[in-house]
Order: C-alpha cells, then structure tokens, then sequence
C-alpha cells in the first residue's frame, strides 16, 4: 500500500480547522451591550448595577491595565429556536498563548448571583437545553482587563506589574458577544476528531492501530458535505465510531485524571485580583459539574476558599453542594500552597494546621495528602509533618522541571529527615494544567518510571490561574479515552482512590532520601530581600508574642489571651508564604503590598506583646528571652547603655545580672574579647579570626567577609534563576570610604566598615565583638541600586568539611562539599534557614543570618595542602522581569561568624540572632512556663490550644540530630499532659512526674505535648 500519511494528515487538518469548528455554533443573534468602567479598584455588583451605562460596540477597545469595565447585555432566543441547546458565546479579545493570565469575565444574573466565568478556552454560558424560544436574558458581566505580564516569553521587561506604573491604554479588543445555537453533532464530531487525530500521531509509523485510524478518517472525510457540515456530521461520527469503539490493550497504563484549576494565590496579578479568579473559576467548576456527573474536581489552599466564602456567598454555597455530592474534593490541607523551603518550622506546621481545620470544619473532610505541584523544592521535614498533620500522600511535579538530572521516580516512598516515609507521587504527564491531548497521554506512558511494578499514575487536568480550570472539552475527551485502543485508559477519580489503588498494587515502590531538590529556581531563596526578611522576622515575633500571651494568660489575673488577633496574623503570614509570594517571583504591585503586611503584622503583634509583658504587673527593668536556650548576652538598655545579663529559656530576668566577663578591647583595627581576636583589614575584609579558646587558631584561609558582585543575567527566569554561570563575572568589593571604629566600650566593640560601588549603590557594615560570645556581628545596611547583580558574603575558613549542615525546618540536612556526580554540582546554589555549620572532626563554624536563605558552599586544596571550605551568604539580587525595580533601595540585616562552633552552638545563637533579649518594666514569673533539661530537646513553640480549653500546647524537636532525652517542667500545676498530632488532637497519653513529663525524642523527630493546667 502506497505511503499516504502525509496527504491524508494534511486534509483532516484543514477540514476539522476550516470547515467544522466553525460549524459548532449553527447560528447566533447578538446580545445589545453597554459599559461601564468602574473608576480605580473593583466595586461590588449592586454599584455595578446602578451605575450609568453607555452602549458599546463590537471591536472597540476596552479595558486599561487592571482595571474592571462592567458589561451590560441583553438579548431574546428567537422562538425558532426552541428545542435547541443554545448558549451565549463571549471572546473579550483573548490574546496571547496562554488560557490564563489576560482578560477574564464572571457573567451574574440580574440579581447578583454569579452564573459562570468567561475565559479564553472557556467562553460560553449556558442559556438553555432545549431552549423554549423567546427566553430573555439579562446579564451584568463583570470583565478584568488584567495585562498579559507573560507576553514577549518573559524576555521584555515591563511596567505592567504595578497599577502605578501600568499607565490607562486599553489593552483588549471585543470580539464577540452572541446568543447561539450549539450544534452538538458538530461540536462531538470535533472532538472525535481531536482525539484520534491526536492518537494516531503519537503513535508509532510501524503500529497498525496508526494506519487503522488513518484511513478511518480519510474515509470520515469523503462522508463529510463541505456544504452541509451540520447534515452530515452524524453520519461522519457513525464512520468514526468503530476506531473509537476498539478497547484499550489489557496491559494500558492507566491514568486517573482530577479536574484542577491551579489558582496563584499571587504571581503576575494582585492578591485583590486572585480573590476574583477564584470565584470566576469556581463557578465554571460547579456549573461543569452540573453537566458531568462523573466529574470530579479536586482543589487546595483553604485560604482560597475563605475569600470565595467571605465575598462570593453564592459561588461558596455551589461548593459545599458540590462536595457533599463527591464532586468537588478538597486537597492539599495547607492554607496555601507555600514555599518548600522557605518557611519555618512552626509556620510549615501551621499552614497544615490551619488548612486541615478549615476543610474539617466548613465541609466535615479531612483531606489525607499534602497536595503541591508547583513549590520549587521541597525540604527534607515534609515527610514527618505531613504525617503528623494525619496526612498519607503526598503529590508534587516541579521536579519535572530539573536542569540538569532527571528524577528516576514518578511513585516513591520519600523519607524525611527523621526516618518517616511518605507515599508520593510526581505526575509523569509532566502538568498541574492537562488537557488529555494525545501528546500528554503518550508522555505519561512513555516517561513513567515504575514500569513493571506500578501501572498508574495521576493527571491533573484544566485550565490554571484565570484559565477557568476544566472544561467540558476536555470532560469529553476523558470519556473517549476511557478505554480506547493504543491510548492510556483515563478514569476520573479522587487523588484518595488513586493513591489507595497505587500504594495497594505498588507497596514496596523505591525510597528517596532527604529532600527533594528542585534544579533550578535556585535564585528564589534571594529575590525580594524585604519580602523574605518580613516573613522571617514574622515568624519569630508571632513565636514571641503567643509565649507571653500564654505566660500571662497563666499568671495574670484578668488577662485575655488573644486567639482571634493572633489566628488572623497568622493566617496573613501564612498567606504571603505563597510559592510565588516569599521566592520574590511575583510582579512590583504583589511585594509592595507584602511590604506592608508585613509592616502591619509586626505593628500589631508588638502590640500584643506589649499588652501581655504589661500584664504581668509593673516592676523593674527586666530582659525577656523568647529562645529556647539560656542567653549570656551584652544588651543595650533604653538609654543606651549596656549590660551583661543572663536571661533563662522562655523566661526573664532582671537587667544586668549577668556575670563578669574578660571585656571588649579595641586595638587600632583590632576587636579582642579573650575568646576571640578579630582583626579587620585596611580594606575592610577580616584579615584574620583567632579563636583564642582553641590556641589562638586562625580562623579563616583568606579574606573574611569578602562581598562579591557578580554579573546575573540568568538563561530565562529572572527572579527565579541564577544560573551556574554567574561565578565566572564578579567583582570583589575592596574599595572602602573609611574603616572607623566607632564603639569602644568594654562590652562591645565595633568597626564601621562604608563602601561605595556600581551605580551609586552603598553598604554600611558595623563589625562587633561583645564581651562573652565568640560570635562576630556584620549589622548590614544596604543602599542598593543596581541591576542584574547578586551580592554575596563569603567566608573562606580553614577547615576540611566533607559536607555543610544547613538549618531546615525541625533539623537540619547535609550537603556534600564535593562535586563529584552532577546531582552534587547541580546544588550549586541551596538553601538554609538561620545557620550553616561547617566542620572537621574537633572543630567547626558556623555563619548564622537573620534573614537570608540561599547560599553556597565549596572547596579548594591549597598549595600547602590544606582546604578552605567556603561559606558564601547571598545578601540580594537585582533581577528585572517580572519586577523592574526588584530588591532597589535600603536593606537592613545583620548575619555573624561563629568559630569554634557544634551544630549544638549554630541552633542556640540561630535562635539568639533572630530573636532579640526585650527589655521591658515589668515584673516578671517566678518560672518560665516551660523549660526543659536535655541537650537536643529544643521548644519550638508554647501556646494555649486552639480550642480554647486553656490547655497549654508545646511543640519541641530533637535539633542536633541524634537521640535526646530530658524533661519538660512546667511553671505551673500541671494537671497531666498528652501527646497530640499538629492538630492537638490526642494521640497517647504522656507520663507526669508532678510538674514534670519525661521526653525522649529520636533525631529530628518532632512532638507536640498538650499540658493540662491543674484547677486549684
């Protein structure tokens, strides 16, 4: 038989984009439409639907950068066309390539109720099936002109980002709005020929079943009447139905679809605008649901239902309809989906927290896996808070997206830090947006990694962020891959039931050990400095507020601990999180408004610390330590002056009752404490560190505290990437203003270091050395004005380390310092939360940070034999796209040296650094209300329970990595205690000894102790 692939391939092309997709919609009438737009921020529908109308025309531009423009149509189905199925069809002037992320309309009836969204891929609403004719319809459509940030493939930087700098040109044309006739023949015969065209040529040149389908559609072709498209598409669909009657092969992959609408809760647009995707998306999702009763859509992030609850009654109502019907599947049980690495401890925690309560108390489900497919990286203490959140899955896909390895599993059991596993799986179809075209279903057979011991695996369809999510297109496209020759089989199922069936046919899958690194976006562990740094500063004073909340709740009479006030800072920290948010890759408008979050939090929040500390009574100046070790510590008190007070764990003390120590001498450039020597250089580097505990052992191998500029000009992402290629082009910053000593008291001593640099950029730095710690302050103040820059901070220290230990969540990892395979030198950019500890056997340092995450570690062989092993902070970037204007201007932070350091030491200044003695005038408790004995036994978190009992919740952790045993007392009678999950709900009793529970925790291993208050 002659080789006609090409002529018959070619004719179904043009015919199926020609002839018959035009022929969907047999006929159209137009609605009448006037507008309105609505002058700076959205309005509600009932201003809307007062406000002054004008009529408008097809093909007229409409609709500035961000703003809203109310539509107003009208519209009668002729009385011919009663028995039809007849829909109103609405283009906005889509643009771009992408389904999202542009113009998008939430369509309501005249009296509010929002009826479905309009999208590009999505632009019908449903009128009637059949119709009666002469129905009228009246509908108010309120339509965002958000820009299409993503134009250009994120190569053109632009003011699009920011409504301040967006400028007022329209940015879409109207296309279309029309009552129409869906001629379902028509619109089925399309999709029959979207799926076997797409089959046929995914499949091999040499597979029967390819020509099979071939020259069904040849055949299919001559029955077609080019002139009477709609007569004839029946008969097209009889020839076409043996091929797609033919059964899938007994041994076919299967793939379990779940409708999914992946919603940024922030990225390209504003939070504000988010707030109204979601409810645009959640409408297509229930009124789809309608249509498919096998239709089953699952979705994360509580926030988002929150806001559609608080703002889209209606739409909120559908939902709970729609998940008692087991068609709408709440996931994730996370508030939103954060971050993998970034946040802390006790926030991962509360994001499971928060996220399972609410989808238990709004809809009585408990959602059973933590569901983020598009995180960049995922840490290493997932596993063991997934697990004590009551979680058994765990689902993510970035990992697709590595530069350099491949990942070698789709479905693994992932071990955490701690030792507990997880049952994962990593979608092999490669997208959180599928469509089941042919080319995805070939990609999940073909990269499926488990072959031979699973036969499943998981693919979330729809259109994502503003796309409206999944579609009736694609619905069908489900139901003829269903069980179809030479394609995966499709089923529609919850994520539940497919993990249950893959766990079940695939127990003993393949482990992965420690965290699940993510090659690229390395650069979103530093983009957006002042983003990061409010996140990091938030966590610590929401730790410190709920201390003192709860101390005074226990010891003052009267006082009201403030679970309301609290619950919603949390939750606004939590938000912003967001793995677009705190990774810095959002556009200017999203970090602008995060700013003053942040600002609002910590304004609020030291209030509430106030108020409790106030509480307590009024008494003499005392010094409060929110950290979980006893601090030895030089503090500057309200006028200035300085002390030396010893503060225990959680508790206070009064000022100045410290113990002598060797004081502070200043020599020239030279900072000198009896423990350590600091000698800084003419050029404002360290020229050397001393520990003079260990003989006077030097420190460093080369220049401390070197700042390096490099050139960042990444291949594609920029806020997300910093390619590898940016260490060959730096400059080392050695040019100074002046080298000042500016401190000389016998409890401190500091050196001013001021640079000037690039395009008017400056950096302050004040070293100091205080009487009785070893650890080395860099208090750094930035003035930043350059562009496609990164700066870092190195330490080039004098010490052979086979790996570097970072701090993570609950634990740290280790990272090897070698490159010997490419999955080490693709880690050539990684992240750490308050300290990175580097050591050979005897000794150890560590650079600790109050607001950093990404750094780098390496070494070198000397020429004398010896290696340095470096330690370099990155400080800040100056990408350009999505944010023109990323990280410009002021940074204040301070990161430290710490010779002669155990990771023991690293966990105890990390906490020292990020949480500041407070002094305050007030009298404080006899006792902390908790404090421990044990090394390793660290407390993480004191509270009151959530459910407001007046139980006290502690959350500890095992820090140094190994076995720890100690025991908790309690400041108060303590009426028994029990071990809970993350939630608070009771796992096991826990043994008391008076005021007193033994614990005995294994590395890294996290417990959370809910502790009775005895009534008197």
């Amino acid at each position: 038989m002659h080789d006609e692939r090409r002529r018959i391939e070619e004719r179904v092309e043009r015919v199926h984009t020609q002839r018959i997709k035009p022929a969907i919609y047999a006929a159209t009438v137009p609605f009448e439409v006037e507008a309105w737009q609505a002058p700076g921020e959205p309005v509600s529908f009932d201003e809307a639907a007062a406000a002054p109308y004008k009529p408008f025309a097809m093909d007229t531009p409409w609709g500035p950068p961000w703003g809203t423009t109310w539509f107003r149509m009208r519209g009668q189905v002729p009385a011919e066309w009663a028995g039809k199925r007849v829909e109103a069809v609405i283009d906005l002037g889509f643009i771009g390539d992408w389904p999202g992320n542009q113009a998008e309309a939430l369509v309501h009836l005249t009296d509010g109720k929002p009826l479905k969204a309009v999208n590009p891929l999505n632009q019908y609403v449903p009128i009637a099936n059949p119709a009666t004719g002469g129905e009228e319809i009246h509908y108010l459509v309120e339509a965002a002109s958000n820009p299409d940030i993503l134009a250009d493939n994120f190569s053109k930087i632009t003011p699009m980002g920011d409504k301040l700098t967006a400028g007022d040109k329209p940015l879409y044309t109207f296309q279309r709005a029309d009552i129409a006739v869906l001629d379902e023949n028509v619109w089925h015969l399309d999709l029959d020929l979207q799926v076997l065209s797409e089959l046929m040529v995914h499949l091999e040149a040499h597979d029967p079943r390819r020509h099979e389908i071939m020259h069904a559609l040849d055949r299919a072709m001559d029955t077609l009447d080019l002139d009477d498209v709609s007569g004839s598409a029946a008969a097209v669909r009889e020839v076409l139905a043996p091929v797609l009657a033919k059964p899938a092969h007994a041994s076919a992959h299967t793939v379990s679809g779940v409708g999914h609408a992946h919603i940024d809760s922030a990225w390209l647009w504003p939070i504000r605008e988010t707030k109204r995707k979601t409810s645009r998306t959640f409408s297509n999702v229930t009124s789809l649901a309608d249509e498919y009763d096998d239709f089953i859509f699952a979705c994360s992030q509580a926030q988002q239902y929150e806001w559609v609850r608080d703002n889209y009654p209606h739409v909120w109502a559908r939902i709970q309809e729609s998940v008692k019907k087991g068609q709408w599947a709440p996931v994730g049980g996370m508030w939103v989906e954060a971050d993998g690495n970034l946040p802390g401890g006790e926030a991962m925690a509360r994001q499971l927290i928060h996220g399972k309560r609410f989808f238990i108390e709004h809809f009585g489900v408990e959602t059973k896996g933590v569901w983020l497919p598009d995180s960049f990286g995922y840490t290493a203490a997932y596993p063991q808070l997934a697990k004590l959140a009551g979680n058994d899955w765990f689902l993510t896909q970035k990992i697709s997206w590595n530069q350099t390895n491949k990942f070698p599993h789709h479905t693994f059991w992932w071990e955490g830090i701690d030792g507990t596993r997880i049952y994962t799986h990593f979608p092999p179809v490669d997208t959180y947006n599928a469509r089941f075209s042919g080319e995805e279903m070939d990609r999940a057979v073909r990269q499926y990694s488990e072959k031979g011991g699973g036969t499943r695996s998981l693919a979330p369809f729809g259109w994502g962020d503003g796309g409206g999510g999944p579609t009736r297109e694609i619905m069908e496209r489900a139901r003829r891959l269903a069980d179809l020759e030479g394609s995966p089989k499709v089923v529609v199922e919850h994520p539940d039931e497919f993990f249950k069936a893959a766990r079940e046919e695939y127990p003993d899958a393949p482990v992965w050990v420690g965290e699940l690194y993510l090659e690229l976006h390395r650069a979103t562990y530093t983009s957006q400095a002042r983003t990061k740094q409010g996140n990091r500063r938030s966590e610590h004073i929401l730790r410190e507020a709920e201390l003192w909340a709860t101390t005074a709740a226990l010891h003052a009479p009267g006082y009201s601990y403030p679970y309301d006030k609290l619950d919603r800072l949390w939750k606004t920290v939590l938000l912003h999180q967001f793995h677009d948010i705190l990774p810095g890759s959002s556009i200017a408008w999203v970090h602008r408004e995060a700013e003053a979050e942040y600002a609002r939090v910590a304004k609020e929040v030291e209030e509430l610390t106030a108020e409790a500390i106030a509480a307590l009574g009024a008494g003499e100046a005392r010094v409060f330590n929110t950290s979980p070790v006893e601090r030895r510590e030089v503090v500057r008190a309200a006028d200035g002056s300085l002390a030396h007070t010893v503060v225990p764990a959680n508790g206070s003390a009064p000022l100045g009752a410290g113990e002598g120590t060797d004081p502070v001498t200043v020599t020239g450039r030279v900072l000198d404490n009896g423990l350590v020597r600091v000698e800084v250089a003419e050029d404002g580097t360290l020229a050397s560190v001393r520990d003079l505990r260990a003989g006077g052992r030097e420190v460093l191998a080369d220049k401390g505290n070197l700042l390096r500029l490099h050139t960042d000009l990444p291949n594609y992402w920029d806020a997300w990437d910093v390619d590898k290629h940016y260490k060959n082009r730096y400059t080392d910053l050695l040019d100074t203003d002046s080298v000042t000593v500016v401190e000389e008291d016998p409890l401190r001593g500091a050196i001013r270091v001021e640079r000037s640099f690039g395009k008017g950029s400056k950096i302050v730095q004040t070293i100091s050395l205080r009487a009785g710690s070893p650890r080395v302050d860099f208090e750094t103040d930035i003035d930043w004005h350059e562009a496609e820059k990164f700066l870092k901070a190195g330490f080039p220290v004098d010490i052979r380390a086979p790996h570097s230990s970072a701090e993570i969540q609950f634990g740290h990892v280790q990272r090897p310092t070698h490159t010997n395979t490419s999955w080490e030198a693709a880690r050539f950019e990684v992240s750490g939360h308050r300290w990175v500890h580097i050591a050979e056997p005897g000794y150890g340092v560590a650079v600790i940070n109050d607001s950093t995450y990404g750094h780098d570690v390496s070494r070198t062989v000397r020429e004398d034999g010896g290696t340095t092993t470096t330690v370099r902070l990155s400080l800040v970037r100056a990408p350009r796209i999505p944010d023109p204007e990323a990280d410009q201007g002021r940074h204040r932070f301070t990161y430290s040296l710490l010779p002669g350091a155990s990771v023991e030491d690293a966990v105890a200044e990390g906490y020292a650094l990020n949480l500041p003695l407070r002094i305050a005038d007030a009298a404080g408790p006899a006792e902390p209300v908790v404090s421990v004995d044990g090394a390793g036994v660290t407390v993480e978190a004191v509270k009151l329970a959530d459910d407001a009992s007046g139980d006290v919740v502690v959350r500890l952790y095992e820090s140094r990595g190994g076995r720890a045993e100690g025991v908790l007392r309690t400041g108060f009678p303590l009426g028994g205690a029990q071990v809970t999950d993350l939630l608070e709900r009771p796992l096991e009793a826990a043994a008391t000894e008076g005021n007193a529970v033994p614990v005995a925790l294994r590395p890294f291993e996290v417990k959370t102790l809910r502790l009775a208050v005895q009534k008197p």
